[in-house]
């Protein structure tokens, strides 16, 4: 602080010393527009320690510092604070970005009022600054201006006094369509953003409170006569000592389009699950519990398809072989994904079916799933049979169609004869040979066949294994399949014991 100057009266002291303690900063200039002195917050305000530093002069004060609107131009000569109030103005306030002369970056932000001391005479004997340091207030609105213009989140800003809006940002103006200028001014009834709230006197009741208004779907009103449905919200908050409802919105027409593409995608994808031919199943690809179930897999499994949903593989027992099936559903939660694998699987009955699996990973709608289909071994062997059944006719006749083929056509239509192994047709089977096969084609065990033909257990195990040689087949399913194949059912058995 400088020396009090000698011409200082008793009074002058005094005022100086109550000015030096206030928080807020003063400067006191003489007519003659020396700068007489100035307490240490006006000091800090300006970076410096003595009052020296601020300049001699009111001129000298405006080389030193460069003062600048807040839209950074550099205030003119005259224009300065000192300098309106030396030419006798009077203002309440004035905001202005100070930096020392020659430096770009603004260091302070000074709001100032001005006072005018007089005399007994009323003749001005002091004139007087007064400094509020405003730089981190401002520094603060700068950053929340930035953030909010560069916010993608559409947002308004409302003026709670009189409910116009003061602030809007580029993603409300993309996606209304408003221009800057269509916003800005303009009170909550020109432009409500509550219409159509799902609890609308709720939220206005919120806003006259100035409260927080909780998210609710609302529907804005577009310049161009259209509408555009939201989620709206809504924030108090303070922007230059005003009080202010921060409302954010969330375009759901975007949202509510691609949940309409994903039901019609979820719905074109059950369709198609339900007419796919062999049985397939839908499970969680996270612990293999099944979602859904076609026609074809609800027929062979024996179960409802209210058994099926919601249960695990293992939990149904739908896998004969436990530890082969805990296998299968690590490899579909590991990979999502199995091809051609052999599997045994338990009907509800207890049947057992042997099926080839192949599997994909899905996902549907917002779950990671496993798409399951399950070929029957049985249905394959027979469409097999089918087709080769089929070429034989019609080739077997042809002069150039080789033995070789003719062997391998005849292999597929019987997978279970060994190569190199010689069949037999009925007409080659002997009598009693003939009428063991009926009985066993009848379903009756070799017991039942030996007391109805009148032969020993062993004699008849003897039969069956020699048809076992003659047809190339190895179990009684099989031999029953064979003998189906060439329209032999069993029919009637004999009514009397045969010679063995």
């Amino acid at each position: 602080m400088s020396d009090l100057p000698s011409q200082d009266n008793a009074d002058q002291q005094q005022l100086r010393l109550i000015l030096a303690a206030l928080q807020d900063g003063v400067i006191l200039i003489a007519p003659d527009q020396t700068i007489t002195w100035a307490n240490k917050a006006a000091l800090r305000m300006h970076g410096v320690h003595e009052v020296a530093e601020l300049g001699a002069t009111v001129s000298e004060y405006r080389r030193r510092f460069e003062l600048r609107y807040r839209n950074r131009h550099r205030l003119p000569e005259g224009a300065y604070p000192m300098e309106r109030v030396m030419a006798g103005e009077a203002f309440d306030e004035v905001v202005v970005e100070v930096a020392p002369a020659g430096e770009n970056e603004t260091l302070w932000t000074h709001r100032i009022r001005s006072l005018v001391l007089n005399d007994a005479a009323g003749v001005p004997s002091c004139l007087e600054l007064i400094l509020n340091d405003e730089t981190e207030r401002f520094d603060a609105e700068e950053r929340f201006e930035a953030a909010f213009s560069a916010n993608p989140a559409p947002a308004v800003i409302l003026r709670l006094s009189d409910h116009r809006h003061i602030k809007v940002n580029r993603g409300f103006l993309e996606m209304t369509g408003y221009a800057e200028d269509q916003v800005l001014g303009r009170s909550a009834y020109e432009i409500d953003v509550l219409e159509g709230a799902a609890r609308r006197e709720f939220a206005v009741e919120r806003l006259q409170q100035g409260r927080t208004v909780p998210q609710m779907e609302a529907v804005l009103q577009l310049p161009g006569g259209g509408e555009k449905r939201v989620v709206v919200a809504g924030q108090p908050i303070e922007v230059g000592n005003a009080d202010c409802m921060l409302f954010t919105f969330v375009d759901i027409e975007p949202h509510k389009r691609t949940e309409e593409a994903l039901r019609r995608s979820e719905e074109a994808f059950a369709v198609a699950f339900r007419l796919v031919p062999v049985p397939t199943i839908l499970l969680l690809r996270s612990g293999c519990r099944l979602l859904r179930a076609n026609d074809p897999f609800v027929r062979e499994s024996g179960y409802s398809e209210a058994e099926l949903i919601g249960r695990g593989a293992g939990e149904l027992g739908l896998w004969a072989d436990a530890a082969v099936g805990r296998e299968l559903e690590r490899r579909l939660e590991a990979d999502g994904s199995v091809r051609d694998l052999p599997i045994r699987s338990r009907t509800r009955t207890g049947d057992l079916l042997d099926l080839i699996v192949s599997a994909k990973a899905v996902n549907v709608g917002k779950q990671a799933c496993v798409l399951l289909v399950a070929q029957n071994v049985a249905e394959l062997r027979r469409t097999e049979f089918e087709i080769a059944s089929a070429i034989q006719a019609t080739m077997q006749d042809t002069a150039w169609f080789s033995r070789m083929v003719l062997e391998k056509l005849a292999k597929l239509r019987r997978p279970d004869v060994p190569d190199g192994a010689t069949t037999s047709e009925l007409s080659d089977l002997p009598p009693r040979g003939r009428d063991v096969l009926a009985l066993v084609c009848r379903g009756m065990a070799d017991e039942a066949i030996a007391n109805k033909l009148g032969l020993s257990r062993n004699t008849v195990r003897n039969h069956i294994t020699a048809l076992y040689r003659r047809t190339g087949v190895r179990s009684r399913v099989a031999l029953v399949v064979w003998a189906r194949e060439r329209g032999f059912t069993g029919g009637a058995p004999p009514k009397s014991p045969s010679p063995a």
